[in-house]
């Protein structure tokens, strides 16, 4: 038997705002990420949807939810259904998307371009349920309504959760360092980074213009004085010599 509610985000926003129970116990509970618990309390997350309340619909009972609240620590259980519900094994493929949200669907992919380029069409597509040449027309700005999109959170839009985009970004990341170290965009190892710098070329008269020669202005400038200093004693000594 399933461990997961029958409506996961409209029972958690029930939870949210009728009960105590802490955002940790109600990500539990519904299988969601506290982070989206978080945000359906602060209306960021499912703000039209109704909730659903676990006790009416016999998915909880009201000494397990009181037993919950009073201590932050108690994980909920579901109360055991009295007909049971066969589960509905999730076929491979891109994800459904109800009709209400397709629209949406754009926005969701341009958002991921902008703040994930490391995510692969792939990626998009499992995430959202769209197709490779529609995330290549927003990607080109060749999408028929380009001028009108918005950047905007699939999870806050609830195509996907946000287990599901952590997950797909923490596997895009893994493939990144290796393609940084192909295209040469490496860090510097600590005895490049200590080294001295190389002698200036004198092959290259201007490759250092922008660095100060204030040192060599200095010597020469001691020298001059010097050399003015000895041409006016000269003359002195002279007129000694000769009184």
């Amino acid at each position: 038997m399933s461990q997961t509610p029958l409506m996961p985000k409209a029972t958690a926003v029930w939870l949210v705002e009728n009960t105590s129970l802490t955002f940790e116990q109600i990500a539990e509970f519904c299988k969601l990420h506290p982070l989206e618990v978080r945000g359906i309390a602060d209306g960021e997350v499912a703000a039209g949807i109704k909730g659903l309340d676990p006790i009416t619909s016999g998915q909880l009972t009201r000494e397990e939810l009181e037993r919950a609240a009073k201590n932050p620590n108690h994980h909920l259980k579901l109360a055991e259904r009295k007909v049971k519900v066969p589960e509905i094994k999730r076929t491979k493929g891109p994800r459904y998307t109800p009709v209400s949200k397709r629209q949406d669907r754009p926005n969701a992919i341009l958002w991921l371009l902008r703040n994930h380029p490391e995510l692969k069409d792939a990626q998009v597509i499992r995430l959202i349920g769209t197709t490779k040449s529609t995330i290549a027309q927003i990607r080109d700005r060749t999408h028929w309504n380009a001028q009108s999109l918005t950047p905007i959170d699939p999870v806050s839009l609830g195509l996907c959760s946000q287990i599901d985009l952590d997950f797909e970004v923490g596997r895009a990341s893994k493939d990144r360092p290796a393609a940084l170290a192909e295209a040469g965009s490496t860090l510097l190892t600590v005895e490049e980074a200590i080294a001295p710098e190389p002698a200036r070329n004198e092959s290259q008269p201007f490759a250092d213009m922008s660095r100060p020669k204030r040192e060599e202005e200095a010597a020469i400038d001691v020298d001059s004085v010097f050399a003015k200093l000895k041409q006016l004693k000269r003359p002195a000594d002279e007129d000694d010599d000769e009184g």
